[in-house]
């Protein structure tokens, strides 16, 4: 939770535009090396043999994790996965089906479809009964899965979500929406009928999932008992976090480009507006980064309380003023200012700012005091999360602090308050009539997701083929690894201090930052590289 893939959907020229612009030379290093620079010949060459090495050396039945010792000896996805795993949640199967069809678009070898079909396969062979998608796919069957939960999952300290085994689909973390996406993208490509029912599937999913009130639970279908740690079952809230609401909505629109499906109108319009039912009073005119159903901010995980956050309330800002482009109703602007006052008014005093977060991540209902999150014990059995005003030895895998470009939301309300409805909304997709295209490329941004072990490093095209190995892969630091699961925790607290650290002691499965790390293979620096590369064919720089 309470992290995104950021995806770059861009058409035509506009596109061409951007992935020139990624491109571009900036550093006097690059400059040197644009006559050395790679033939598409060459380019071509590296992508087929690290993709080759994907599909045919890495992938499980056409799925993926997150990354690999060399040896396959230990694998991981947001967690350690069993070898019968494939991970669907980002940078996952459905993104690397995206980086396929991104590669069979710029390259147009069918090799690159084949590797996505391949992905579908997968995802569809895991699909939830009722549309959706789980965090990742064990394909030894359910047994299996709830054995790792059992063991592995059970004992993450600092993952709560994965503690307690659901066994419906969830929105959390951007994976049903990928994988949805994905679906709909392969299947416009040529129309193959063996990709309609999944997505169809997966459209009744997001259509039934649905609040009447328009926003979405975290998981779907309700089950009993889904309290964690004394605490109700929040999954059934009205979510925000890792724009669940965004991300559904992007969707909804995509399937009325692509397939011209009117069922989705009365959704997409009902969704955009409980952002406005949501939205609190004055004098906290924020939200929370889930809802109760009757609207009130609502807590989510241990260290997640009930109470206003900067970050969504951001977001949500962000999202108000990206409805205004696409419907140019001016409803949706008209309390963005007292939303951006409000922010303003939390921020934090000069001497908690540190690299630039300035604000609390969590504000308390009715005081505007912030609240700092912390833990004590040292795992999931002797430990516990709690919250006050406290500013010291904060947890240190959620951040207490945010930092938040409140200028420039203010700039870019300001910008969209001076344009006429018309003009606000002309490039909407909601405006045209008939089938649409969707984008040719969805070129894999990395932002800030889950995987600590994607090398963010830019590389040039030239040093991207240098670097693929004689093995066929990019060698990539593995800064992140877990404790292999040995047991349950113990009552007792062991000498040390966990009340920062990302993991707690030798029973904790968390992931945490190694202190020397292993080189390994990343399917993120893959996609990485590849979407590099891609940009390369695509801007016509490789000739």
């Amino acid at each position: 939770m309470a992290r995104r893939l950021a995806r770059s959907l861009c058409h035509g020229a506009l596109c061409a535009a951007l992935v020139a612009g990624g491109m571009a030379a900036a550093t006097p290093a690059q400059a040197r090396s644009e006559a050395a620079a790679p033939s598409r010949q060459q380019i071509e060459a590296t992508m087929k043999r690290a993709t080759r090495f994907m599909v045919e050396k890495v992938s499980t039945n056409g799925g993926y994790l997150w990354s690999y010792l060399p040896d396959m000896s230990r694998r991981w996805g947001e967690m350690e996965a069993y070898p019968t795993m494939i991970w669907v949640q980002p940078p996952g199967t459905a993104t690397m089906g995206n980086l396929f069809l991104d590669a069979y678009h710029a390259t147009h070898d069918q090799y690159y479809y084949d590797a996505a079909a391949k992905a579908a396969d997968a995802l569809i062979a895991g699909q939830k009964p009722e549309g959706g998608w789980h965090y990742f796919i064990d394909q030894a069957g359910e047994a299996s899965t709830k054995r790792w939960y059992d063991t592995i999952g059970k004992n993450a300290w600092r993952l709560e979500e994965f503690q307690h085994y659901w066994g419906n689909a969830t929105y959390d973390d951007a994976g049903t929406s990928e994988a949805m996406q994905f679906l709909l993208r392969i299947y416009v490509e040529k129309h193959d009928a063996r990709f309609k029912p999944a997505l169809d599937k997966a459209i009744n999913f997001v259509l039934k999932s649905q609040y009447p009130i328009g926003g979405w639970p975290q998981r779907y279908p309700p089950v009993e008992n889904g309290g964690l740690h004394g605490k109700p079952d929040y999954t059934r809230f009205i979510t925000f976090n890792d724009d669940v609401a965004g991300e559904n909505i992007k969707f909804l629109i995509m399937v009325h480009q692509a397939l011209g499906d009117e069922r989705v109108l009365d959704a997409i319009t009902r969704a955009m507006s409980v952002y406005l039912v949501t939205q609190q009073g004055q004098p906290q005119p924020g939200w929370g980064l889930q809802h109760s159903l009757d609207l009130k901010p609502a807590g989510a995980r241990t260290y997640e309380p009930a109470a206003l956050a900067t970050h969504a309330t951001a977001g949500n800002i962000q999202q108000l003023l990206n409805f205004y482009r696409l419907t140019g109703d001016t409803k949706y602007l008209a309390r963005v200012p007292e939303a951006l006052d409000w922010l303003d008014s939390v921020k934090l005093p000069p001497e908690l700012v540190k690299d630039g977060r300035a604000y609390p991540t969590f504000v308390e209902i009715g005081t505007n005091k912030p609240l700092f999150i912390h833990r004590t014990g040292s795992n999931v059995v002797n430990g516990h999360y709690f919250v006050n005003d406290d500013p010291t030895n904060t947890v240190g895998h959620y951040s207490s602090t945010r930092a938040i470009d409140v200028a420039g939301l203010r700039r870019q309300y300001e910008e969209l308050s001076k344009l006429s409805p018309e003009d606000a909304s002309r490039d909407s997709p909601l405006r045209k009539k008939g089938i649409q295209p969707l984008p040719t490329y969805f070129l894999a941004e990395l932002g800030k997701v889950s995987d600590l072990n994607t090398s963010r490093a830019a590389e040039s095209p030239a040093q991207l083929v240098a670097t693929l190995n004689k093995a066929s892969w990019w060698p990539t630091e593995l800064k992140a690894t877990s404790n292999p699961y040995r047991g349950d925790g113990s009552p007792q607290v062991p000498p040390g201090d966990f009340r920062t650290t990302r993991v707690g002691d030798s029973t904790d499965t968390s992931p945490y930052y190694a202190d020397k790390p292993v080189i390994g293979i990343s399917t993120g620096t893959y996609i990485e590289h590849m979407s590099a590369l891609i940009a390369a064919l695509a801007a016509g720089s490789a000739e």
